[in-house]
């Protein structure tokens, strides 16, 4: 009863107050109707969605459990390279979700051929990007793993498996950008599938290279980078279909790409927030030795496929809130709205559930090691009473992208950040073992994601995120 009245509690507090003169209609029967309507196209992109986005965490929980099973060692080095180069990739998150909305209000305007060229000008952005990011990455190797100050064996591991990935930057920049291009179009089937063959590709690599070759942690990083440009491959001839039928041109345009560069900017500043508080949560952990550096990558891979599961609704929001704000109608995107705050409460629920009933079993699947296993299943069970949280601001984040509020996203970022940094940093002052790993989900996923919650809850309540037109 007590979590009923909460997810209800969280529901009313994001939707902007009802509209009086409407209230007989509130529980019409063509208002059921609608909401069911609504649910059904949210099922129709997230589904797809969701298998596409867990396939993504997917290839870390594979790395993870291959590398993990060499020892606390080559796991710490993974859980070191992971974060530099999720953060190099991470930060140009914005090539899908500036994209997407920008293709879904186009859609929803009916310019078929100006949605698809939105896509091309950002595959550009994100060929040109991907390049210069990976060179640098591969000359900063020394330098970034460095800068962790992890115990020499596992940096030394961070620096093999950092300097192989980064051949793979370009090839998940364009990734990126394509399956931005493709969900604005309302088209998760086509990455969903993209995603489960570069998946089974990545796995029976990284097998052969690690176990069969005995390349050890060189053999992860390798077979995941082949994965990772056959995908690449498969996506260029689905993105020149596109182009084809609907007229637009291969080239980039130089007023979209512009477009793209401003809604990119606030994007990019928006991810820095969020990629800020995950390296300075590592680094905490590195603080407390190679065993909590270790269990926090566990966490936090357990974290990223649950965040990537819930981002689906998310996405479901950019295309569906996107297309009714640019045909206009301000009342559906509102309906959309809510529902997608109601399903991310309840699937945030179910999975922290799950969670909290396998903590004391996850462990055994990433590694054998008795130090690690022995400070995981407190943290992990705190982490899934924390996933209705998560679900909430996963979805908002969705909602606010689909209506391109990507300056205010930007800002908050940044004000969250600063709530949180003063309590990492309290938090490499515990006591290691349990109760370090326990403090240091613990302020991740409650004090972090709170201040989320708060920023994000506040803005989709108000107005000022309601822009109609193309």
């Amino acid at each position: 009863m007590i979590t009923k009245f909460v997810l209800a509690r969280l529901v009313n507090m994001s939707l902007p107050a009802p509209n009086p003169g409407r209230s007989e209609e509130h529980d019409s029967p063509a208002r059921r109707e609608n909401s069911r309507r609504i649910d059904r196209s949210i099922a129709r992109l997230a589904l797809p969605a969701l298998g596409a986005l867990i396939a993504e965490p997917l290839f870390l929980i594979v790395d993870s459990a291959m590398v993990g099973h060499l020892g606390a060692t080559s796991l710490a080095g993974l859980a070191i390279a992971s974060a530099i180069l999720q953060t190099a990739v991470g930060l140009m998150v914005f090539l899908a979700y500036s994209t997407t909305p920008l293709v879904a209000r186009r859609m929803g305007a009916g310019r078929l051929q100006g949605a698809v060229q939105a896509g091309v000008d950002g595959l550009w952005i994100a060929i040109g990007i991907g390049a210069l990011i990976g060179i640098g990455v591969w000359a900063a190797t020394p330098a970034l793993v460095g800068a962790f100050e992890a115990e020499p064996a596992a940096a030394e591991q961070a620096r093999v498996y950092l300097s192989i990935s980064s051949a793979g930057i370009p090839a998940m920049l364009i990734v990126f950008a394509t399956t931005g291009l493709l969900r604005g179009l309302q088209d998760t089937r086509t990455p969903l599938l993209v995603a489960g063959i570069g998946f089974t590709l990545n796995a029976l690599l990284n097998w052969w290279f690690i176990y069969g070759l005995g390349f050890g942690i060189a053999g992860s990083a390798t077979g995941t980078v082949i994965a990772q440009w056959a995908m690449v491959a498969t996506y260029t001839v689905v993105v020149v279909r596109h182009v084809r039928r609907s007229g637009a041109g291969l080239m980039p345009r130089r007023d979209g790409l512009a477009l793209t560069g401003r809604s990119g900017w606030w994007m990019f500043v928006r991810t820095l927030g969020l990629r800020a508080a995950i390296l300075a949560t590592v680094a905490a952990a590195a603080s407390h030795g190679t065993v909590a550096t270790a269990g926090f990558q566990v966490v936090f891979t357990i974290l990223s496929t649950a965040a990537f599961a819930l981002d689906a609704l998310a996405i479901a929001a950019q295309a569906l809130v996107g297309a009714a704000l640019g045909a206009s109608d301000a009342e559906h995107a509102r309906a959309v709205v809510r529902r997608v705050i109601f399903w991310g409460l309840a699937l945030g629920a179910a999975a922290g559930a799950l969670l909290v009933v396998c903590s004391p079993l996850i462990g055994r699947i990433f590694t054998n090691d008795e130090g690690v296993l022995a400070i995981l299943p407190w943290a992990l069970a705190v982490l899934g009473l924390t996933m209705p949280l998560a679900g909430y601001v996963f979805v908002l984040d969705g909602v606010l992208m689909g209506a391109g509020d990507v300056r205010y996203l930007a800002w908050a970022g940044l004000a969250n950040l600063v709530v949180y940094l003063p309590v990492v940093w309290a938090l490499t002052l515990l006591p290691t073992g349990t109760v370090g790993l326990l403090a240091l989900t613990a302020g991740y996923a409650i004090v972090y994601m709170g201040a989320r919650a708060a920023t994000l809850g506040l803005r989709a309540r108000g107005e000022r995120w309601v822009r109609l037109g193309e």
